[in-house]
């Protein structure tokens, strides 16, 4: 691995536990083991870092859900696949890094909202037009509308005001809010089917 991949590696990673903010230069050269020199070598800035681990980590996520999607059986089998990434995703972030982010680095937030409104954004709105062919999603959705909605839980669940950490963990809020989401979309059909996925037997 080159030591600038190294670089952003450990960065990741000291992002992750600790949050952003609370990590400075000399702690990332001192997980390396290298000097500060080093690292001002390759990076001029702590925002550089910022900003460089949150464009590898955009590309990484858009690589695993294209992965996701690809191999999906179906629309709610898709959905519910991501759900699950998603969790195992922010089971072990941080939550003041999402704050950190949102407040101290406007260029690293700005690529994630930029990939936010562009990819993830068209990756939902194709999901529900695949599920409304399938059957599976009601015929009569406003996609426009919900894909939009989808978007916005995305800012919601990591808004601290509405979610406090202490009171509330990340796994608890998405697979509240996700699985509202997906039951409100669903036919009896699709609302079988994510029966079978999650092993639930209801009565008729």
């Amino acid at each position: 691995m080159e030591i600038k991949d190294r670089i952003l590696h450990a960065a990741m990673g000291l992002f992750t536990r600790n949050g952003i903010k609370s990590v400075s230069m000399d702690d990332i050269a001192t997980h390396l083991g290298i000097s500060k020199k080093t690292l001002y070598k390759w990076f001029e800035n702590k925002d550089q870092i910022v900003s460089a681990v949150i464009s590898n980590h955009l590309n990484g996520v858009q690589g695993e859900c294209e992965g996701i999607i690809g191999h999906a059986l179906n629309a709610v089998d898709e959905m519910v696949q991501m759900m699950d990434w998603a969790k195992r995703q922010f089971a072990n972030v941080n939550p003041t890094a999402i704050h950190d982010l949102r407040k101290y680095y406007p260029a690293a937030w700005n690529l994630f909202h930029a990939h936010k409104n562009k990819y993830i954004l068209s990756q939902i709105q194709a999901n529900l037009r695949r599920g409304v062919t399938e059957g599976l999603y009601r015929a009569d959705l406003d996609i426009e509308v919900l894909s939009r909605l989808r978007l916005a839980q995305i800012d919601v669940l990591f808004d601290p005001e509405i979610f406090p950490h202490a009171q509330f963990d990340q796994p608890r809020v998405q697979i509240a809010c996700n699985e509202h989401f997906l039951l409100g979309m669903v036919t009896l059909k699709g609302h079988k089917l994510i029966n079978e996925y999650r092993h639930v037997t209801e009565e008729e």
